[in-house]
């Protein structure tokens, strides 16, 4: 059996680099007037702050889509979903360990498309980016999982996939509400097609590539580090995202923005399965029968 050495480990990561998200700095070498909205600065030095969607209470959350203020229901994810997720994840870290290459399809990578806001460079506001999506731990059970990350952060590579193992063997831990992930990109002088939709519509659809195949429909909540306005479960979870990523793929001197993506409908996509084909399984649709 092969071993997981840290070069080795070091060198996947490498060759799978837009998988892992290693390229955070590299559009900040090109930014320009182009990469930058249309009309509207949400800049306030360093900083920014999504207006366009509040959590209202636990299980209420308050949207401004196309200009309207609308309310929606967080939902949970399917079980079926939460057994693929967490089955492949745990099959990645095998390969993992054995030397071989994390896979572009299953449940790390999807595709996230969004509208409303765009850029100067193109025409359209319609866009689909490749992001990396994980769990994220219940409120009551984040900061002792934020603890053992910082305790064990300096661990050997097979110590630290032995802990993600472990949390993904643990169904309970994980918020089944919510999927996160991290805005690389975007700075003032740099903003992504993804962030200005996503401050003008707070709307992502999440599909991901594999079979079974899923696609979520999503608010999608940004959170600045330095921010000083958010909820300390906000807080939470852009250090927990933050700290995880940095578990797994080395040390970053700073923080990233965090997407914290509620789930308001789940869609099973699978093709030539009686359950999927695109059937809504989050809510359940209530048929009525024919002739009735």
């Amino acid at each position: 059996m092969a071993r997981l050495t840290r070069r080795g480990f070091l060198r996947w990561g490498t060759f799978a680099a837009p998988f892992l998200f290693f390229w955070g700095k590299i559009p900040s070498l090109f930014a320009g007037v182009w990469e930058r909205s249309r009309s509207v600065n949400y800049w306030q030095g360093k900083s920014f702050h999504q207006t366009n969607l509040k959590v209202v209470k636990a299980g209420l959350l308050r949207a401004k889509i196309n200009g309207n203020w609308q309310e929606f229901q967080p939902r949970e994810l399917s079980p079926e979903f939460i057994d693929w997720n967490l089955k492949a994840r745990l099959e990645t870290i095998e390969a993992l360990k054995k030397g071989g290459p994390p896979s572009l399809a299953g449940p790390h990578s999807a595709a996230v498309a969004t509208y409303g806001g765009g850029r100067r460079d193109s025409s359209f506001t319609v866009n689909n980016a490749i992001k990396g999506i994980g769990f994220v731990p219940k409120p009551e059970r984040i900061g002792a999982k934020i603890r053992e990350l910082k305790a064990n952060f300096d661990a050997p590579m097979p110590q630290k996939l032995e802990i993600l193992s472990a949390g993904y063997r643990d169904r309970s831990l994980w918020d089944r509400t919510k999927q996160v992930s991290l805005e690389l990109y975007t700075t003032p002088r740099f903003e992504t097609h993804t962030f200005l939709n996503l401050m003008a519509n707070p709307v992502a659809s999440v599909v991901f590539l594999d079979y079974p195949s899923y696609e979520l429909r999503t608010l999608v909540r940004m959170v600045h580090p330095e921010d000083k306005s958010i909820s300390e479960e906000e807080r939470e979870i852009l250090e927990y995202i933050n700290l995880v990523h940095s578990f797994f793929h080395g040390r970053f001197e700073e923080k990233f923005i965090a997407m914290i993506f509620y789930l308001i409908e789940e869609f099973n996509n699978t093709p030539g399965s009686k359950e999927g084909m695109g059937r809504r399984v989050v809510p359940p649709l209530e048929f009525v029968p024919s002739g009735r």
